[in-house]
């Protein structure tokens, strides 16, 4: 896979890129990640990519044929077909279903706004959609094209160690994943559940399941809409309900 990212701050990128398991995966050539400097296609000594927004308002606006000019020269880099997105609030909200579609794509463009934006122009000629990572703004798209491209390259074989380590986790499943615990047993008067050091592992699972609904029901109730609960799940959910959200040990 080759993910391009269209920038006015290609050093953001690669600064952020070079460190932890995305640095070692780019390093082990699990994929690529191409950074293109909009400001090369300025067409002027001063690198001027914006201008003051028609129709009045604060700020500049970064211009169509800089933009255009930097994606034709990623689409002409990098493999075919390429699917573009735009970093933007007003995007569709970035799941992890979205995540494991984009991580089958051959070719991301990601196409980083700043100041007021881009003019709608060349986002109507260049774009194939808008993702967003929150409803905020944000000063620039380069911190929200990182998060794209750490979520899909962590899900490019080779990149974790083991599919477990995606497939158990939060969101996987519809789901908040369970609490987690290490050495020491106990800490500061906090005991890790029995059940984890019970070695018993039918009730570590059937723990694990009911936890992972309690997490779920305690921080992102409107999860459970669209999770797929069997009948015992549903029967758990009610006794927590009726317990008034203790936690079971």
């Amino acid at each position: 896979m080759t993910i391009t990212v269209l920038t006015l701050f290609p050093d953001m990128i690669r600064a952020i890129a070079r460190e932890s398991i995305l640095g070692r995966a780019l390093k082990a050539g699990l994929f690529r990640l191409e950074v293109v400097d909009i400001r090369d296609f300025s067409g002027n000594r001063y690198g001027k990519v914006d201008d003051a927004l028609f129709g009045g308002g604060t700020g500049m606006l970064m211009m169509c044929q800089p933009v255009y000019d930097a994606h034709q020269k990623a689409l002409q880099d990098g493999p075919s077909p390429a699917r573009t997105i735009y970093l933007s609030p007003k995007g569709a909200p970035l799941t992890q279903g979205k995540v494991e579609a984009l991580s089958g794509e051959s070719h991301l463009v990601l196409l980083c706004g700043h100041y007021e934006g881009i003019d709608q122009r060349v986002l109507d000629a260049v774009a194939d959609e808008e993702i967003s990572i929150g409803d905020y703004v944000l000063t620039g798209g380069e911190l929200a094209a990182m998060v794209v491209v750490d979520a899909v390259a962590r899900r490019i074989p080779g990149v974790l160690p083991d599919a477990a380590a995606y497939e158990n986790e939060s969101h996987a499943d519809g789901l908040l994943e369970h609490p987690q615990y290490t050495r020491p047993s106990e800490w500061m008067g906090r005991s890790v559940p029995p059940v984890l050091l019970s070695g018993h592992h039918a009730r570590i699972v059937e723990w694990k399941r009911r936890m992972s609904l309690v997490e779920t029901l305690r921080k992102r109730p409107d999860l459970l809409a669209s999770a797929s609960l069997s009948e015992d799940d549903l029967l758990a959910l009610e006794e927590e309900i009726r317990m008034g959200g203790s936690s079971p040990k």
